[in-house]
C-alpha cells in the first residue's frame, strides 16, 4: 500500500502528502493551542507589538489558530521544496515528486552523480526561500498590526503572522547547519568536492551530520524531548544512506549490465502450476524468475507474489494467476547503477535483461552487491 496521496501538481511536479503528515497538523494545531498565552508572550517581546488576547483564547479559537499556523507552515516547506525543484528543473533534472512528511517535504529527483556546481546552489535556494517567507511574515506583522482596526480580529492575524514568520526563520537557520543530508550538508558537500573526490567529501558531510544526530539525540533525551530524538534518528539515517549511494555510484560507474548479468537463465511459463515453481525455488535457490510466453517475456514471477497467496489455494493456481505483469527490463548497455536504482525505488530484487524482446539474462541484487566488493578490494 502506497503511505502517500497524491493531491496535485506544480509546474508539472507531483505533490503527495504522506500519511504522517495527517498526524502532524492535529498534534501542532493541540500544541499550538495548549501553548496560546505563553507563545503570545514571547512574539509580543520578539516583535516589540502588543497582540490583543481576547478572540485568541476564546473557546476554540487557539486550536482553530493552531491548525492554521500548521497548514501555513507546511505550505512554507511546500515552496520551499518547489524552489529546490525549480532549480533542479532548469539544470536538467527529473523530479518525480514532492512529498509532504512529519518533520517536513522531501523533494525526490532523479538521482545521478552530484554536480557541486549543480548541488550549491539548489541546497542554498531552500533556506534562501524560508528565510523571505519568514521576513515577509514579520514584514506583514507590523502592516497588519496598524490596518486592521478590529483589534481583537488584529490580533489573531498579527499572532499568525509573526508564529509564521518565526518558524520560517527558524527553519531557514535549522536547514543550514552543516548536517548532511539537510540543505547545510549539501552546501558543505558542494564546498567540499571542488577541494578533493566526491565520495570523500560526502564521507566528512556524512560523518558532521551523523555527530549533529548523535547530539540532538542526547539533547533529546535529557530534556525528555521526543521530537529532537526522532530528528536525530532520521538525520543519522540520511546521512548513512546517502554516503552509501555515492560510494555504490562511484564503484559501479563504468559497469554494465551487459558485464555482469547471468546468461543462464531458468524461465517458467504461464500455465506452469505454482507449487513447482516454489518446488524450483527451493532447488535452485532462486526466489524469482521470468516468465516467458511463446519467447517473450510477459512478467516476473517471485517468492512475495506466492507469499501473497493463500497457501490453501496455491494447488489451484498457475503463474498467469499471480505473476507480476510488465516486469521491469533493462538493456545489456545499460548501466549497474541504474538496476541498483530501480531495484531500490521499486522494492525489486532482480531485473531481466532484454534487448529487441530477447531474453538475454538476469541480474540480482546479489551480483551487484559481489562486484561492489570486488571492487573495495
Amino acid at each position: 500500500m502506497d503511505a502517500s496521496l497524491r493531491i496535485g501538481r506544480l509546474f508539472g511536479i507531483p505533490i503527495e502528502l504522506h500519511f504522517t503528515f495527517l498526524l502532524v497538523i492535529p498534534l501542532f494545531a493541540w500544541i499550538i493551542g495548549s501553548q496560546i498565552e505563553l507563545t503570545t508572550a514571547l512574539l509580543e517581546e520578539i516583535f516589540r507589538v502588543e497582540i490583543d488576547p481576547t478572540l485568541i483564547l476564546s473557546g476554540l479559537v487557539p486550536y482553530l489558530l493552531g491548525a492554521a499556523v500548521s497548514l501555513g507552515l507546511f505550505a512554507g516547506v511546500l515552496v520551499h521544496e518547489m524552489a529546490h525543484s525549480l532549480v533542479a528543473l532548469r539544470q536538467g533534472m527529473k523530479i518525480n515528486a514532492i512529498t509532504l512528511y512529519l518533520f517536513g517535504g522531501v523533494s525526490q529527483m532523479e538521482e545521478s552523480t552530484p554536480d557541486p556546481k549543480i548541488e550549491l546552489p539548489m541546497a542554498l535556494v531552500g533556506p534562501v526561500t524560508s528565510l523571505v517567507l519568514g521576513l515577509l511574515c514579520i514584514g506583514l506583522v507590523y502592516v497588519a498590526d496598524g490596518a486592521i482596526a478590529d483589534r481583537p480580529l488584529a490580533g489573531v492575524v498579527v499572532f499568525a503572522l509573526a508564529y509564521l514568520g518565526l518558524l520560517n526563520v527558524i527553519l531557514f537557520v535549522f536547514n543550514l547547519l552543516p548536517a548532511f543530508p539537510m540543505d547545510g550538508g549539501r552546501v558543505l558537500r558542494a564546498y567540499l568536492a571542488r577541494r578533493m573526490p566526491l565520495p570523500r567529501a560526502t564521507r566528512i558531510a556524512a560523518n558532521i551530520g551523523k555527530g549533529f544526530a548523535v547530539v540532538f539525540g542526547i539533547l533529546g533525551l535529557l530534556a525528555l524531548n521526543p521530537i529532537l530524538v526522532i530528528i536525530a534518528f532520521f538525520i543519522y539515517i540520511g546521512a548513512s544512506q546517502e554516503s552509501t549511494a555515492i560510494r555504490y555510484t562511484f564503484l559501479l560507474q563504468d559497469v554494465t549490465l551487459g558485464q555482469i548479468m547471468s546468461r543462464e537463465v531458468m524461465t517458467v511459463d504461464p500455465s506452469t502450476p505454482v507449487h513447482q515453481v516454489l518446488e524450483q525455488m527451493y532447488a535452485t535457490k532462486h526466489l524469482g524468475f521470468p516468465v516467458l510466453d511463446r519467447g517473450a517475456l510477459v512478467g516476473m514471477i517471485t517468492l512475495d507474489d506466492i507469499h501473497r497467496t493463500n497457501p490453501i489455494d496455491r494447488d489451484a493456481l498457475l503463474v498467469r494467476d499471480i505473476m507480476t505483469r510488465g516486469a521491469v527490463a533493462l538493456p545489456p548497455e545499460a548501466p549497474v547503477v541504474d538496476a541498483l536504482r530501480v531495484m531500490s525505488a521499486q522494492n525489486i530484487g532482480r531485473i531481466p535483461i532484454v534487448r529487441d524482446g530477447d531474453l538475454l539474462g538476469i541480474v540480482t541484487r546479489n551480483d551487484i552487491m559481489k562486484v561492489i566488493e570486488l571492487r573495495e578490494t
